[in-house]
């Protein structure tokens, strides 16, 4: 058990790694909430606490669960201790952390929640949904994050916020990626600024609709079903588009890198607009856009992003052609071949990449997650998808 504080409420709280567990007496599905995998993002953690605490198990279907992320950094309330516990979810980076004798802080809470995480799905009946709550440095509007699956999008859209697609493409190890990898429903919420006490209120909000909308509450409150539908569309200011990130200034080893102050996620911005320093050099965008995730706390990797809305038009289209498992054909292509066709990895040759129009591997649900001297590997979800277990859902 480790004392967790908010600045905005000036409160501590005693928590440990599981915040609550309840299971209803009927079947139902089982959701997965996740606070503080960021240690300085106690928001998460207020509000699983708050709402949980709320719920009465004589109306719950199926399990819920509350998990406190890096419980050693969240005592510490800094982003984490040794290395990004965000950053380390990789197949190959697991096997690494179990056959070490000795691990780092990050190292050891990793290995608490994949048995956890295990033990979970053992243990607990389908449709599984997976959602990490987390806050930014900067301003923002709440927002979801996803993996482009054709299942995450049809539950997020459920939504009143913005919706970000391909972050995955530019970060690696994030704890959804690998559990989208396992084909369920996951996403990450963005509640707002860390400190500020709409990141409270927006992810209780959020926890709370999730929770009616995954089926897990069924006799529930209609008007507080619409006070949170309403609170979070305010919030995000009625901003209802599909993003996809275009852009991403990693910070390098070493890199004096400082934004410049204002920004705030969402906020347009045109190509040659002076963003950030790097090494006292002006970082100027690159695109047309708007900025996302702007850097403004001393750890992190990635300085900004740079996203843009994606025309309706061709999410259909892409929903449509991944109906029909067009992707079959790609590797017909010169220089595309399968590297495991179960679960959708392409392996594309950078001598004729050049050749194919990226946003074609996007429509498909294709994503980059690999480059080396001479290939470019791409990981598709929708082949890992478990889309049966979700087809009868209400939202499906």
């Amino acid at each position: 058990m480790v004392n967790v504080h908010n600045k905005a409420l000036n409160e501590t709280i005693k928590v440990n790694r599981i915040l609550g567990k309840i299971k209803g007496p009927n079947p139902g599905p089982t959701i997965v909430f996740f606070g503080g995998i960021h240690g300085n993002e106690t928001s998460g953690v207020f509000a699983l606490n708050a709402v949980l605490g709320k719920i009465n198990k004589s109306k719950v279907s199926g399990t819920i669960y509350g998990i406190a992320g890096n419980l050693r950094a969240l005592k510490k309330h800094q982003r984490f201790i040794d290395e990004d516990l965000n950053r380390l979810w990789t197949k190959e980076h697991i096997e690494l952390i179990k056959s070490k004798t000795i691990l780092n802080a990050d190292e050891a809470e990793l290995l608490a929640l994949l048995e956890l995480l295990e033990d979970i799905l053992l243990n607990n009946e389908p449709p599984y949904y997976f959602i990490d709550l987390h806050t930014t440095s900067s301003k923002t509007l709440p927002f979801i994050t996803i993996n482009d699956a054709l299942i995450n999008r049809k539950f997020s859209k459920q939504f009143p916020v913005p919706i970000v697609l391909g972050i995955e493409e530019y970060l690696n190890g994030p704890l959804l990626s690998y559990v989208n990898q396992l084909g369920y429903v996951s996403l990450g919420f963005e509640s707002g600024q860390h400190d500020d006490l709409s990141a409270i209120n927006n992810s209780e909000a959020f926890v709370y609709l999730a929770l009616v909308y995954s089926g897990a509450l069924t006799d529930v409150n209609k008007g507080l079903i619409n006070k949170y539908h309403e609170q979070l569309k305010e919030h995000a200011c009625h901003t209802f588009d599909i993003f996809e990130v275009v852009y991403l200034h990693k910070i390098k080893k070493k890199e004096d890198f400082m934004m410049l102050n204002g920004f705030k996620s969402f906020e347009p911005i045109r190509k040659g607009t002076k963003l950030a320093l790097s090494n006292n050099k002006e970082l100027i965008a690159p695109y047309s856009g708007s900025i996302f995730m702007p850097l403004y706390q001393k750890r992190g990797a990635e300085g900004f992003f740079i996203i843009k809305p994606i025309k309706p038009f061709l999410l259909k289209l892409s929903s449509a052609l991944r109906g029909v498992k067009i992707d079959n054909v790609l590797a017909y292509l010169p220089g595309v071949t399968w590297l495991n066709k179960e679960q959708g990895v392409l392996q594309v040759n950078l001598t004729v990449a050049k050749f194919y129009a990226k946003s074609i591997f996007h429509l498909l649900g294709y994503r980059n997650r690999q480059i080396t001297e001479t290939h470019i590997t791409l990981n598709n979800r929708e082949r890992v998808a478990k889309t049966s277990i979700y087809k009868n859902e209400p939202w499906y």
